[in-house]
């Protein structure tokens, strides 16, 4: 049985979903980013009752199927972003379309259906959150971000985050307060 599952976007989620799991007694056979397969048999009470539990820590029970590819999707963008593997020459309808085995036109068209934006500007969203958490932690200059995430140019990245944020990535650096946003949020 696999079960779907909204909000995960980390190995600390997969630790903590794992861990409810463990609550219930379900043993896990296989755990990734949005789903758990069991071979367990769970009952309706159990399932109502990890629904619950589920809630309260963050995760959501993914039922829908056109919602379920709509958390594979953001779960592939915020792995790629994460590891920073996004080159200049970085195709986002290809890369989609190679993981999921699905014409990217149906993707897209999917995702804005579920999410009322773009797959492209939650791609953006997702990079601009990067671009912040590395700026915070000062471990690369502006041009080595913008290399790590497919930008052409430090200008072009600046452009984007000023267009999105209201900052320069100086003028955000220097804040008090950095309002970065959970990427579950994003």
């Amino acid at each position: 049985m696999k079960i779907f599952i909204k909000n995960m976007v980390c190995g600390r989620c997969i630790s903590a979903v794992s861990n409810i799991f463990d609550e219930f007694d379900i043993k896990i056979t296989n755990i990734s980013l949005g789903e758990v397969e069991t071979d367990s048999e769970i009952s309706e009470k159990d399932i109502d009752s990890l629904e619950n539990r589920l809630l309260e820590t963050g995760f959501e029970r993914i039922k829908d199927i056109s919602q379920q590819l709509v958390d594979k999707i953001k779960n592939l963008i915020i792995i790629k972003i994460g590891k920073l593997d996004v080159d200049e020459n970085f195709l986002l309808s290809k890369f989609l379309s190679s993981e999921l085995n699905k014409d990217y036109s149906s993707l897209s068209k999917t995702f804005s259906q579920n999410e009322n934006i773009t797959v492209e500007q939650f791609f953006i969203l997702q990079k601009i959150e990067k671009v912040k958490e590395l700026l915070l932690y000062n471990e690369f200059n502006l041009t080595e971000i913008a290399g790590k995430l497919g930008y052409k140019s430090v200008q072009y990245l600046s452009s984007q985050f000023r267009s999105i944020t209201g900052f320069t990535p100086t003028e955000f650096k220097k804040l008090k307060v950095h309002n970065r946003k959970p990427l579950d949020q994003v």
